[in-house]
């Protein structure tokens, strides 16, 4: 079988956590020739100790630190586009998708934190796979505020709301039903997690933990059947465990976060997800939610760092998906769509907000974004408008 998974994993540490999806693919039968690696680190890192652990293995892949990531981009001469991705930060994923957008062989892209381990009874690779081919019936949730609790199934006990949940949405009452799906539609698996659950810091300080992690702990038995959120619901999308069509990458963008003026960090697949959603809502396709369970391992650190890095964010994200919500109601490509966004949040006056000229600057970064695109590939025709409008709000 062709090469046509690309696995991108931003990784600064704990890179040998690779070897076990591969043991996983090994011993669930799963072709390992499918699978290209793109390990995104940092100049101080253990290239070298990486590029060997690949080869160890016998998977394809490379390693790209800052200095070589720099490198890339004047090769393909998209050079003035290099802030788009900011280093040292998780959003550097979104190098893996320019790296996916070059080269075309790539239909699939996964996206792998360095933090987690697959399930051994679960067919990591393979599960996702059969999940992005998904045709049939399946539980479709929704809520009376907009927004899906991705642990929604076992809340009733541990109480969980994962990062980037608006505190506004809590409380919500859950409404199930089933959804037809049709095969093809599915753009995007996130698979869910165990052990650490993905909480923000407010959450984490609240469940009385100082150490960046959480008290309280996830198992398998928390998660139910497979779902998908209904149209017009909002849910987290957290990129440690996630799988996803070639076909969304121009409305998937891992958004700037960190190294801005307004310290905002943390948000960067959050609100890619809440963008991803909006678009697949607009376009008629889904995000498939629940297994493969991965066993997420997050490292102690300091909460109030965490917190420090979200508290300028908290406000904007109570109201991005409110400013996003009707945008790109006409769009017929997930660049359309994302375009839209785009100019929504770039020309917007967010004055009212904390750090709301952050709303601006991410506008203007998802513009430059789809230019990087079409600059990578002028054949794939998306043209950016950059002209900017009166804001309607």
């Amino acid at each position: 079988m062709s090469q046509d998974i690309c696995v991108i994993v931003p990784t600064i540490r704990e890179y040998e956590c690779m070897r076990s999806y591969f043991e996983n693919a090994r011993e669930h039968g799963f072709d390992l020739s499918r699978l290209h690696v793109v390990l995104v680190t940092e100049d101080f890192c253990e290239t070298d100790a990486m590029e060997a652990m690949l080869a160890e293995e016998g998977v394809s892949g490379e390693v790209f630190d800052g200095s070589r990531r720099e490198e890339w981009y004047e090769d393909h001469g998209v050079a003035e586009y290099s802030h788009v991705v900011p280093a040292a930060s998780h959003a550097e994923t979104s190098f893996g998708l320019l790296y996916m957008w070059v080269h075309d062989e790539f239909d699939y892209g996964f996206f792998i934190d360095d933090d987690t381990l697959p399930h051994d009874d679960e067919d990591f690779f393979g599960t996702h796979m059969e999940n992005l081919a998904f045709g049939g019936e399946i539980e479709e949730v929704a809520s009376d505020e907009q927004w899906v609790n991705v642990l929604y199934q076992n809340a009733d006990e541990h109480g969980l709301y994962p990062r980037g949940y608006p505190y506004s949405a809590m409380d919500e009452t859950v409404e199930t039903d089933t959804a037809k799906i049709d095969g093809g539609s599915v753009v995007a698996s996130q698979g869910l997690w165990t052990n650490v659950p993905d909480l923000d810091a407010v959450r984490i300080l609240m469940d009385g933990d100082l150490e960046g992690q959480a008290q309280t702990r996830t198992t398998a038995e928390d998660f139910g059947d497979d779902f998908v959120a209904a149209r017009g619901n909002y849910l987290t999308v957290c990129s440690m465990n996630l799988a996803f069509r070639r076909e969304v990458i121009p409305a998937f963008y891992q958004l700037p976060m960190d190294d801005n003026e307004w310290d905002v960090g943390r948000f960067d697949d959050i609100w890619s997800g809440v963008f991803l959603k909006r678009a697949c809502d607009v376009l008629g396709t889904r995000i498939y939610n629940g297994a493969p369970l991965c066993e997420h391992n997050k490292a102690p650190r300091s909460t109030f760092d965490d917190l420090n890095n979200e508290v300028p964010g908290l406000e904007l994200n109570e109201h991005l998906w409110q400013v996003i919500d009707e945008a790109g109601a006409d769009a017929d490509s997930y660049a359309a769509v994302f375009e839209a966004m785009a100019h929504k949040l770039a020309d917007g006056d967010w004055s009212a907000y904390n750090n709301g000229a952050f709303f601006n600057y991410v506008g203007e970064y998802m513009l430059e974004w789809l230019e990087c695109l079409s600059a990578l590939r002028p054949a794939a025709g998306l043209e950016t408008d950059r002209t900017h409008v009166v804001a309607d709000d």
